[in-house]
């Protein structure tokens, strides 16, 4: 089974890294690239020695990208467990709503491999991308996991799991000594006002973060298309870089026509580039971003970014009200962008509807499904650099000699004169920059009853067939000015006796702002007028009739944020146990 799989999966993974027999088969897949830059010169407190790195692996879910196990840390070298830590909180659980918490007075836990994983952190140019993966995708690597988490084997490779690694680096800043992975190092970079990037860039937001980014989009992570060098954005970080997936399955065939985007009509939406800045872009040299969207320009100006440093650059705009898919195009002054173009497609979800439910509908042999879970980015982390003059004011001298030169009473000339200082006050001063860090969350819930005309209803128990009404509240939390985002503005639920699959209902926005409720709509097959759902007359007694909802369309500047939410009604008879005959 393990040759087929290394057939399957590793076509493009020749050779192993080591002679060793447990490492020349590769059950697995990366998805996984790097880059890297030069580091600069450290301090005696704030410093990091190079080959002082590791690895986080968290075993996940393949489907859901939900951790099966507890994430491992996996070092070359022993490492201290006084090291200040945040716990072993991976990737997906931040961009899920995670918050980065300080493990004070846990020591810290990290696995020596026996065989030596290559360097993970580059210390000056590229990275060994593919030692990389050749190491985590190998026989003796997933064995090794598979050892440290207590997941079987032949589980671990069978197909329903993935590994998700994200690069460690363990360095000292303000004289005490840290783990931290990428995402962690943004986190705290935001607590600390900027200051982790004041003294650790060359780590913390280039070589750290650039040791690992996806190839192609995977477990709701959007691969990176951005520059392959250069120091990065927190939000960047968090959204895109320091992770790298080991999957155990054939990559699906790639849509070469897939779009880079995907809006919905009629919906305000936000597109946004990262520019990068190779030299300093000031209030006298500012960048400027124009995107041609639908035969119109949007231009935004007066960017400032620090040399080597990069921003977002974003433009609010309307979808139309009909399906359509469109070219995007980015045209920048005084920067770069790793992508000018891209593809959109504006769908219609309003278009497949559930069938008319019957009477003599029925289901043989039919079983409740898993409700689904779904990758949702909770969280969203962007910033704003500002730029403002510093002066220093030096005197600039420019001596003149005045002559005073004069006849003496003897009539005698008598040289004479001094020196006069004619210079100016000369501002040599230099511009300075502010980096504004803001955040978006999302959360929801959703309360499901019986429809009010429900004969027989009682709280949450009704009999199968009749309708359930539902309000599902979506609320989004920011402190940004109201340019940098929209709000909540699409629902649609799915339904288990469509396996949840296949048919789906587009609720109805009933109220808006930074609070969305939504409903459903009207339902066309109903007597009179209902906005429910009606519940299958076949449902089995004595269940859980679940209905899972996603809400969508919360855009920013870091990209659309979305909540999954559920809930349900007790299901126990039909509507023909309502039935009666009255006879005198």
């Amino acid at each position: 089974m393990r040759k087929l799989l290394a057939t399957l999966c590793c076509m493009t993974l020749i050779f192993s890294l080591f002679s060793m027999s447990a490492l020349a088969t590769e059950p697995g897949d990366g998805n996984i690239e790097g880059g890297g830059g030069g580091m600069g010169d450290g301090t005696s407190t704030n410093f990091w020695n190079p080959g002082n790195d590791g690895v986080r692996i968290t075993v996940v879910n393949a489907e859901t990208g939900n951790a099966i196990s507890s994430s491992v840390d996996f070092s070359n070298r022993a490492q201290s467990g006084s090291a200040l830590h945040f716990g072993k909180i991976n990737k997906l659980e931040y961009m899920g709503g995670a918050t980065l918490s300080p493990q004070s007075g846990v020591a810290y836990t990290c696995l020596k491999p026996t065989n030596a994983m290559p360097t993970i952190i580059s210390s000056g140019g590229r990275n060994n991308i593919e030692a990389i993966k050749r190491y985590f995708c190998s026989e003796y690597a997933c064995m090794m996991v598979a050892d440290a988490t207590g997941v079987d084997y032949e589980d671990l490779i069978g197909g329903e799991y993935k590994l998700l690694l994200e690069p460690i680096a363990y360095f000292t800043y303000n004289g005490l000594y840290y783990c931290m992975t990428a995402t962690q190092a943004a986190l705290y970079d935001q607590i600390v006002s900027g200051n982790l990037r004041s003294k650790m860039a060359s780590l913390s937001h280039q070589n750290l973060p650039l040791a690992m980014y996806l190839e192609y989009d995977d477990l709701g992570l959007t691969a990176w298309n951005g520059t392959t060098s250069g120091k990065k954005s927190n939000s960047e970080i968090i959204s895109y870089l320091g992770v790298g997936i080991v999957r155990f399955t054939e990559l699906p065939p790639q849509d070469l026509d897939t779009p880079d985007v995907e809006y919905r009509v009629d919906t305000d939406v936000i597109t946004s580039i990262t520019l990068e800045a190779g030299s300093r872009l000031t209030p006298d040299n500012p960048g400027r971003v124009v995107f041609m969207i639908m035969g119109r320009r949007y231009t935004v100006s007066n960017i400032v970014i620090p040399a080597s440093d990069s921003q977002v650059v974003w433009v609010k705009w309307h979808t139309p009200d009909t399906p359509q898919t469109i070219e995007i195009s980015v045209s920048v002054r005084g920067g770069s962008v790793g992508q000018d173009t891209f593809t959109a497609k504006i769908v219609d979800l309003d278009e497949n509807p559930p069938p008319d439910p019957l009477a003599t509908d029925t289901s043989p042999g039919y079983t409740i499904p898993s409700v689904p879970r779904n990758p949702q980015k909770a969280t969203a982390n962007w910033g704003v650099w500002d730029c403002y003059w510093v002066p220093d004011w030096q005197w600039h001298s420019d001596w003149d000699w005045v002559d005073s030169s004069y006849t003496d009473a003897d009539g005698n000339e008598v040289d004479d004169g001094y020196w006069e200082d004619n210079g100016e006050w000369v501002d040599e001063g230099d511009w300075e920059y502010d980096y504004t860090a803001y955040t978006a969350s999302i959360s929801g819930r959703m309360s499901l009853l019986p429809d009010d005309i429900v004969p027989t209803a009682s709280g949450k128990n009704m009999k199968s067939g009749y309708g359930v009404k539902t309000e599902v509240t979506a609320t989004l939390s920011t402190s940004a000015p109201s340019g940098h985002y929209t709000y909540p503005q699409t629902a649609f639920s799915v339904f288990p006796e469509f396996n949840y699959q296949t048919y789906w209902r587009l609720l109805q926005r009933t109220s808006g702002g930074r609070s969305a409720k939504f409903t459903f709509k009207e339902n066309e097959y109903s007597t009179y007028n209902r906005c429910v759902h009606f519940t299958p007359v076949w449902f089995p007694d004595n269940t859980q009739y679940v209905i899972y909802t996603q809400v969508w369309d919360t855009w920013t500047p870091d990209g659309m944020l979305s909540v999954e939410v559920t809930d349900y009604v007790r299901i126990n008879d039909s509507l023909f146990d309502d039935w009666y005959t009255n006879r005198e």
